[in-house]
């Protein structure tokens, strides 16, 4: 049994240059794929250029809510990127409040228009969408509820909200997917909601290089590290690291369709 990172951004700059040490590392901690992660349509052919080249890396196609002055997608070029066999899922995409800087939420409509469109999109090519929500909890869930976004399903990544938020995320279809945020002791809200989160809607992430796992926390992450946030997980919820391998790899399965490494 293995695992795999669902969220992670192999052409960040502080990862693209090491691929190789990053895939070994992978599989000395047993860590057997990975879903690199699209942030704006700029670089979206050297994402998917990533996957055509590593037989365990596949990638997403989305612009993320705090990309400004980037290209903007509209739903055709979505789904003519998604049509390429190694995309299997619409973002990173949602809301992020966080840094308003200055400015009102009602003056953040750009990023709900924007966010509407991948829903669409995701909803036309039938792909799960990749969901990023900080500080907008409640707009991100009107909006997935307005859009018919349960037809698409898809994950809430890294995710660090309430049990409420959680509950209805999993009442839409939606998954959790859990970043190594889970194994700082202050986040003792967040592991209280993992131990009440459902086995079978739990995934697994990183979203390197962001947010290494204690005792990594403050280095540059990795995908190799989704180990630690299994081990996290399963003493969290007081079951065998094993069991914690084989729902969340099952769950991506079932999220992502059948990522089969050809060697």
């Amino acid at each position: 049994m293995s695992l795999t990172d669902s969220h992670c951004h192999l052409n960040d700059p502080d990862l693209a240059g090491r691929r190789d040490a990053l895939l070994a590392r992978m599989r000395e901690l047993g860590v057997a794929r990975a879903i690199n992660i699209c942030t704006r349509l700029e670089e979206a052919a050297d994402v998917i250029g990533c996957a055509e080249a590593l037989p365990n890396v596949w990638a997403s196609v989305g612009v993320h809510p705090d990309q400004e002055d980037v290209e903007e997608p509209d739903v055709a070029r979505l789904v003519a990127l998604a049509a390429h066999p190694r995309v299997v899922a619409i973002g990173e995409t949602g809301l992020d409040y966080y840094r308003l800087e200055g400015r009102s939420i009602d003056e953040m409509e750009w990023q709900r228009a924007r966010f509407r469109t991948h829903v669409q999109a995701a909803r036309a090519t039938r792909k799960p969408l990749v969901i990023h929500t900080r500080a907008a909890a409640d707009d991100t869930l009107a909006i997935l509820r307005e859009e018919g976004a349960a037809e698409a399903g898809g994950v809430f990544h890294c995710f660090t909200e309430s049990w409420e938020v959680a509950r209805a995320a999993l009442d839409l279809g939606f998954y959790i997917s859990l970043s190594g945020i889970v194994t700082f002791k202050n986040a003792k809200d967040l592991r209280e909601v993992v131990k009440k989160l459902p086995e079978d809607r739990i995934l697994l992430e990183t979203d390197s290089p962001y947010l290494a796992p204690v005792p990594h926390r403050g280095q540059t992450n990795e995908p190799a590290n989704t180990r630690l946030v299994a081990r996290c997980v399963a003493e969290l919820r007081g079951c065998d690291e094993g069991a914690v391998e084989a729902f969340t790899e099952r769950n991506v399965e079932r999220l992502f369709g059948p990522l089969h490494v050809v060697p």
